[in-house]
């Protein structure tokens, strides 16, 4: 297991001097209760977002009574709902419309952290979020946000983009503006301890391809390369024993702190094929993301190894975190890479074939078709087509062997 700081909080900047995309994040067991400290320096009326489970959790009381210590006014929306809607996110801006905030806060996981800041894009640009499908078509800048993740694994914690579906169509649609990137994200991994093990086991995987599809993705770059080797390194090193040892907080440190390195690497790079697979999966059968994402990237990962510049940065993955040995062939640390992914799926009690999910051969050639729309497919290592994606659909099921 990789060694984090549990010797009480510290901060770091994520992104180098030369990135203009700065953030403050501050790693250490109970940060979460210094939120006015850090809150008390964006503003004094706060929007706090979350969702009724961490509500009944008690952390978002704690991050209200921090916040409300430092004299900070505080209004309180807990009707986050998964897989947030522009309709949802409507209802959470409309609830302070005429209140006057001047910063959000989130608390809880990718879906409270994007709900806020879908509702800080209409509280300050207005609108509907499809007004901001893509990148930087806000004309105003957003409020500045504090974010407080609950769980380990979609990143959005240190990412510029809002993830929200259309009410119509599910379509997942991604509104970025670089002042969406929170000012200050509080990585408390005493936060995750409340999360059933399916929710723990979904987001871990979900953060596993974070790393492993930005480090090879055709956007990838030093700064991308950085964040991906350490969030799959700390990752990779403590999801086994987070899962096995739930109250070892510092693997859950270790992994909360591999997630945000996925979520930046994701920043300053992007996705590939496995997500985009496993967007249609979410929008047309209800499958968890995570859930998606475990079925697709195995399939994804032998589809892109089979160029061998893709297939020498998955070895590197490979040999920096230990899963291979420095010796080791390219071939031979991939292969080794992609077992360990396997063994991680197997552990985590996720499903490992379509029909798990109930998904019907009759039905991937449409997943194929909504798959090679997504944006996320264009920046694959490997280019990809339908034709592409219905074969990696049809090969899934033959990485379902649970002895591995």
């Amino acid at each position: 297991m990789t060694e984090c700081s549990t010797q009480g909080s510290f901060g770091f900047t994520f992104f180098s001097p030369s990135d203009p995309t700065r953030q403050q994040v501050v790693l250490g067991a109970g940060v979460s209760a210094r939120a006015g400290e850090f809150g008390g320096k964006l503003g004094s009326r706060a929007l706090v977002v979350t969702d009724a489970g961490v509500l009944s959790a008690g952390h978002p009381q704690k991050v209200l009574a921090s916040l409300e210590a430092a004299g900070i006014k505080t209004f309180l929306f807990d009707g986050t709902i998964e897989n947030p809607t522009d309709s949802s996110v409507q209802a959470c801006a409309r609830s302070v419309e005429s209140l006057g905030v001047d910063m959000v806060v989130g608390v809880g996981g990718g879906s409270s952290l994007d709900t806020a800041k879908g509702a800080n894009f209409i509280l300050t640009n207005g609108g509907s979020m499809k007004d901001y499908w893509g990148i930087d078509k806000a004309k105003n800048d957003l409020l500045p946000m504090l974010a407080i993740p609950t769980t380990a694994g979609t990143g959005s914690e240190c990412q510029s983009f809002a993830l929200i579906s259309d009410d119509q169509t599910h379509q997942k649609m991604a509104c970025g503006h670089f002042s969406a990137l929170p000012c200050v994200t509080l990585l408390d991994p005493e936060l995750t301890r409340s999360q059933p093990f399916s929710v723990c086991a979904a987001t871990g995987m979900d953060a596993l391809a974070h790393a492993l599809e930005s480090a090879v993705c055709t956007k990838r770059n030093k700064l991308s390369d950085r964040h991906a080797e350490k969030g799959f390194s700390l990752l990779v090193q403590n999801l086994e024993v987070v899962w096995s040892e739930p109250d070892n907080l510092a693997a859950r440190e270790c992994t909360l702190l591999g997630a945000a390195h996925a979520g930046a690497a994701i920043e300053r790079s992007m996705l590939g094929a496995a997500h985009a697979m496993a967007n249609p999966l979410t929008a047309q059968k209800g499958v968890v993301h995570g859930q998606a994402v475990g079925l697709t990237l195995p399939a994804v990962m032998s589809y892109n190894s089979r160029d061998s510049n893709v297939q020498k940065i998955y070895a590197g993955l490979a040999r920096t975190s230990g899963v291979a040995g420095s010796t080791d062939s390219d071939s031979r640390a991939f292969d080794l890479l992609l077992q360990k992914v396997l063994h991680l799926r197997n552990l985590s009690q996720l499903p490992v074939s379509l029909h798990d999910v109930g998904c019907e051969p009759s039905e991937w050639g449409e997943f194929a078709r909504d798959g090679a729309g997504q944006w996320t497919a264009t920046f694959n290592p490997r280019p990809v087509n339908e034709a592409e994606l219905l074969k990696i659909y049809q090969s899934i099921d033959s990485f379902a062997d649970t002895s591995v």
